[in-house]
Formats: C-alpha cells, structure tokens, sequence
C-alpha cells in the first residue's frame, strides 16, 4: 500500500449529530466531502442536520465563506460508490461492532488500496475493529470532541497494525483542519481524555460515597479551579508554572490514598437501573427539567464559542514563544 496525502475530498459515514458535525469541521477546513449514510430514512434528517451545524458554524464566525457557499460541497447519499473519490473515510456510526464490520467492508469494496479508514470510536479498542479490514495498516481511531467545528481536540489512535507513517501523515493533515491533534502510538483502552478522566470519576464519587464532599462541591472544585487554567495550560505545564519541588512528597502521600475500586458507583447503578440517560430524558445525577436543560444547551453552545475564540487567542501567543 503506497503512502500518500489524503487529496481533497473526505467522505463521513454516519450522519447522526457527531457525524454531521465532523462534516462540517472538514467543510469548513476547505474539504469537499461525500456524507454517507448507510440508513435510507436518515437522507433528509441528515441533510437538515448538517445545515443546521452549518447555520451554528456560521453563527460562531468560525465559516470563512457564507453558509450557501458550502451547499454544493458536499453531497448526501447512500451509494458508497462515491467513496471511490476520497482520500480519507471516517465512520461515525452507532457503537455495536457488527454494524462498523458491516459499514468497513462496503467501504471497502468502493475505495483504493491507500485510502485512509478511520473511525470516531470513544469505546471499542482500534486493535479489535482493525481485524476487520482486508488493510489494516490504513485503519485508525480519529476522535473529536463536540461540536467538532468549534473545538481544537482530536485524538489519533494507532490499531496494532496501523501504519505509524499513515498516522504521522493524518496528525500532521490535521492541522489543516484547525486542530492540535495528538498521536496515540499504543491501542490502550479508554484512549487518552476517557481514560483520565475516569480515573477523576473514579475518585470523584469515592470521596462523595465516603460523605467528604458533596456532587456539586465536587463540580465547583473542577469549574473554579482546573476549569480556571486547563485550558490553557493543560496538567504538565500547569507543574512546571506552579513549580516542582513539592510534588514528588505529594506524590508519597498522596498516591496511596487515592481510590482503586473497580466496581460501579451505586448512583450510576441506581441510575441506569432506572433508564437514566441525563438531560437526555430529564434523569441523571442533578435535577432536570425542559426548561433547565434548554437553558444548559444554549449556555454550553454560547461557552463553546467564548471559550474557541478565548483559547484561539492564548493559543498563538503560547506558540509564539515556542510553548
């Protein structure tokens, strides 16, 4: 399989609402792509749902062109056939790996040899979904945060038969889409940002269940401190500002008393024994209402755009300094 850049036209299969945000990330990085939907019923949704993504782009300042200028640059469709024209295909479908199998081996029965495949998986090891590729050096995990338009995340995770070249070669494209991607070399489970964080989760409601703090003290915590400096400087750098010298006695301490339970916190079990999907069907950790979760929605969706623009600021100062 010979290298290559991944040309100008991408294709997305799936076009659910992460789906339909990817495509509109490469939209607006100047891609044309071919937006894929392996369900019939999903064309029109799927067409209203990108333009939407569109119109909140548009909205954030972030489209360098008028919304109508994108409308001829993408096509919805169920042929895979037009697939044959992109030089990188990402699946963004539901996460049930028989479904992914089915969707990889269509795709690849219409795409080149040296066609990049890779999926927006945040649960199933790359290593597992890659067996089911007749290449799959050319296969990787590609992960966003939402909405994918209006952050710069973007996780890249090897397979064990991925192409480190291939990977190198996507990060390094990557910048091109606005973002500042990271390479994963090794498949590990949980990848990078859901395997920090679970360890948080992890010793969050250990001290909540032994009655130290309560969810929302919890919560303040991480807004008001972390949330004042992450994004900025991330963790590692944050040691270096703050300086060294007292965290290797810290560490001595501290290490032995974190939590290492493994089984599942008795509010989520209580939760989901329940049916419990969060905001999603008003039951989850904190009280919710329709009005409660509408006025959440437009907060994050107004934070998202504040916080691009804020970061985007910093962002090239720090790179100005080499940092």
């Amino acid at each position: 399989m010979g290298e290559r850049g991944i040309g100008n036209c991408i294709g997305v299969v799936g076009l659910g609402l992460m789906g339909s945000s990817i495509i509109v990330s490469f939209l607006r990085a100047g891609y044309r792509v071919i937006a894929l939907t392996p369900l019939l019923e999903e064309l029109e949704i799927g067409t209203i749902r990108i333009r939407e993504q569109l119109d909140l782009c548009a909205k954030m300042g972030l489209l360098p062109e008028k919304v109508d200028f994108f409308f001829d640059r993408y096509e919805v469709t169920a042929d895979y056939g037009l697939l044959q024209q992109c030089g990188l295909v990402v699946e963004c479908v539901i996460e049930i790996e028989t479904i992914k199998k089915q969707v990889y081996e269509l795709v690849e029965d219409h795409v080149f040899e040296n066609t990049v495949i890779a999926t927006n998986t945040s649960a199933i090891p790359i290593s597992n979904l890659q067996k089911y590729l007749k290449y799959p050096q050319r296969f990787m995990g590609i992960h966003w945060a939402e909405p994918a338009y209006a952050t710069r995340f973007l996780e890249i995770t090897c397979g064990a038969a991925t192409s480190v070249i291939i990977a190198e070669m996507i990060r390094d494209e990557a910048e091109n889409w606005g973002k500042e991607p990271t390479l994963l070399y090794k498949d590990i489970r949980g990848f990078i940002t859901n395997r920090l964080m679970y360890a948080v989760y992890r010793e969050g409601f250990a001290l909540i269940n032994k009655g130290c703090i309560s969810m929302a003290g919890l919560d303040k915590c991480f807004q008001h401190d972390m949330g004042a400096w992450v994004t900025l400087m991330g963790i590692f750098r944050r040691m270096d500002f703050m300086g060294l010298q007292d965290y290797l006695k810290t560490y001595h301490h501290l290490f032995p008393k974190l939590s290492n339970r493994q089984d599942v916190p008795q509010q989520m079990e209580e939760i989901l024994e329940k049916g419990g999907r969060g905001i999603h069907n008003l039951t989850g950790l904190y009280p919710h209402t329709e009005d409660s979760v509408r006025k959440l929605e437009q907060d994050f969706s107004n934070f998202n755009e504040e916080i691009y623009h804020l970061s985007d600021r910093y962002r090239k100062k720090l790179n100005d300094l080499n940092l």
